[in-house]
């Protein structure tokens, strides 16, 4: 296959003229011959006014261009989809897919030898990694790194599990209105990703976990110098890549090293919408991602970073004590430590090369874990025939086993307009149930699964409830919360049959959760579900509807998956 800009030649049904003409054009911004026969290197520029998680873009696509350029080879920057969690309606995960077509597409119609994704917010990392995952060209990503914390009354604050505590205190009337709006201007004090272990770090963590960043990539501060120094290495790895080749996504992305990756979101806190990501990086490369496996390790791999939600600091910390290669140290024994890397060496190497940080209390060893459970459990029982998952390290422990009276919202619409009012009937042993809220149900299968506890309970000092839905929760949220529901209600799954007065069993021991009604009622109900609603009739509503799968299948669209 031809390199550089001979590469990906534009159908004119003349090569040569093809060639021509491309160059004539882009010699019109002032390249050399000489530039124009190196090696390329595309670096994906997802700035955008609406993301502040990717603030710092600029300045980092400064950086890996002169990574590149030390390195020998032509930076292209290029434009694509920018997704930030609080600026995408109805929801981010509603764009992840198109973001993922529109960034393979890119890559496969423009000339590149490799690619530098930058990405940060939620979405994007996994949009990325999907879209490198279907590619055939060296891929290396750069997350965009952590926020810093703010304060409020001797107290540090990150979003955006501060964000979440905040206004539950103000939900319940601890804080007033002029405190709240002081505590608004001080929880995001600077640009980069929220700095919990919620869903961005987690993906940033887990890219560099499988070998697709540079060590320390997922955890360096957006605000730091090293973030930029990151940059640079990172051009200079893309320009080696797209000179002499290497492992691409695919090559890299085994089996063995999915399930490495399974081993650190255990062990790291990670989020919950880490395995609807990894579902759908697994689609791509033509297997399914084990559930069972998940649980599996969840019940041998401890709870090891101290970071909320499940514990108590925040992303600096856990960089200061050495970000990921220091916490596979600690789970070495779980990992293939013979996994390739994009950048080069194994996964072995870079932990061969970690340096302890003496006195550190952020990462715990395995045999004095933060807590002696795994971050996620995957659950089963009728309600959920393809499973569910629930974040166990950040749920109260007297809910783990528990059974409750079911109070029903058939939608967002209806949780929004019922949950606060004096009159929902609504008592704190109950279980809150929402529903139409998966993939097609929402639509975009939104974070709504952290349902608030109702203004009355709260009033009360309810803090937590046990609560399930077939949508998502954001990873820097809390709770006894189960989520993924699968299939969903939308698509006539058991979710759909519930009504208010139900009683509904978790047993989070036994990895259950069952609707209490006897099997013949049961299949009753299942045999009298309407036919599934039709969805949009036109543009991209359309297609999204049709061709949407389940949260076991990582949400991604049917006819991007690779073959079994």
């Amino acid at each position: 296959m031809s390199n550089g800009l001979r590469r990906k030649l534009t159908s004119y049904g003349d090569q040569g003229f093809s060639l021509f003409l491309r160059k004539a054009f882009i010699k019109a911004m002032g390249y050399s011959d000489d530039a124009l026969d190196r090696p390329i290197v595309g670096i994906a520029n997802t700035y955008s006014d609406y993301n502040p998680c990717h603030g710092n873009v600029p300045q980092l696509i400064e950086a890996t261009k002169r990574g590149v350029m030390l390195g020998g080879a032509l930076p292209m920057v290029f434009p694509t989809m920018s997704i930030h969690e609080s600026f995408a309606a109805p929801t981010s995960m509603y764009l992840r897919n198109l973001m993922a077509m529109e960034t393979e597409e890119m890559i496969r119609a423009q000339p590149m030898d490799a690619v530098v994704l930058i990405g940060g917010c939620d979405k994007t990392l996994p949009a990325q990694i999907m879209a490198a995952a279907s590619s055939e060209i060296p891929a290396i990503f750069l997350p965009t790194g952590p926020m810093a914390t703010g304060h409020h009354k001797g107290e540090r604050l990150g979003a955006c599990t501060d964000c979440r505590r905040m206004w539950g205190r103000f939900r319940a009337g601890e804080i007033d209105d002029a405190e709240i709006v002081e505590v608004n201007n001080k929880l995001v004090s600077s640009v980069g990703t929220c700095t919990v272990m919620g869903t961005a770090s987690t993906m940033a963590n887990l890219t560099e976990v499988m070998g697709l960043c540079l060590p320390k990539g997922g955890s360096a501060p957006a605000t730091h110098a090293e973030r930029v120094r990151l940059a640079e290495a990172t051009g200079a790895a893309a320009a080696r890549l797209a000179a002499d080749g290497g492992n691409t996504v695919r090559d890299v992305l085994t089996p063995a090293v999915i399930r490495n990756g399974l081993v650190a979101l255990q062990a790291m806190g990670g989020s919950t919408n880490a395995v609807v990501h990894l579902a759908a990086i697994c689609g791509r490369l033509g297997f399914k991602l084990d559930m069972n496996l998940l649980d599996q390790l969840g019940q041998r791999v401890p709870l090891l970073v101290d970071l909320q939600p499940s514990g108590q600091h925040y992303m600096a910390e856990f960089h200061q004590a050495g970000g990921v290669p220091a916490l596979l140290k600690q789970v070495r024994a779980e990992l293939d430590t013979t996994a390739p890397t994009v950048y080069g060496g194994t996964i072995g190497d870079m932990i061969d090369a970690v340096v302890d940080e003496p006195g550190q209390t952020i990462i715990r060893t395995m045999a004095a874990p933060l807590k002696p459970i795994g971050t996620l459990a995957v659950l089963k029982g009728n309600l959920t025939p393809r499973g569910a998952v629930i974040k166990q390290s950040a749920a109260s422990k007297t809910l783990m086993q528990h059974s409750g009276r079911a109070v029903v919202f058939d939608s967002v619409e209806d949780m929004a307009n019922r949950i606060d009012s004096d009159d929902l009937d609504v008592k704190a042993d109950d279980v809150l149930v929402l529903r139409n809220a998966g993939p097609k149900g929402a639509p975009g299968m939104p974070e709504a699964g952290y349902l608030p506890i109702p203004r009355k309970l709260a009033r009360q000092g309810v803090k937590d409830m046990v609560r399930i839905s077939d949508a998502r929760m954001s990873g820097t949220a809390f709770g006894t919360v189960i989520l993924h529901i699968s299939p969903e209600a939308a698509d006539n799954g058991p979710l759909a049959i519930v009504r208010t007065g139900d009683r509904i069993t978790l047993d989070v021991p036994a990895r259950r959760i069952d609707l209490d009604i006897d099997a013949a009622e049961f299949d009753r109900r299942m045999a009298a579900l309407p036919p599934v609603v039709a969805g949009p009739r036109r543009g991209y509503g359309q297609l999204y509807h049709q061709h949407v799968m389940q949260a076991d299948e990582g949400a991604d669209f049917d006819f991007l998956q690779a073959p079994r």
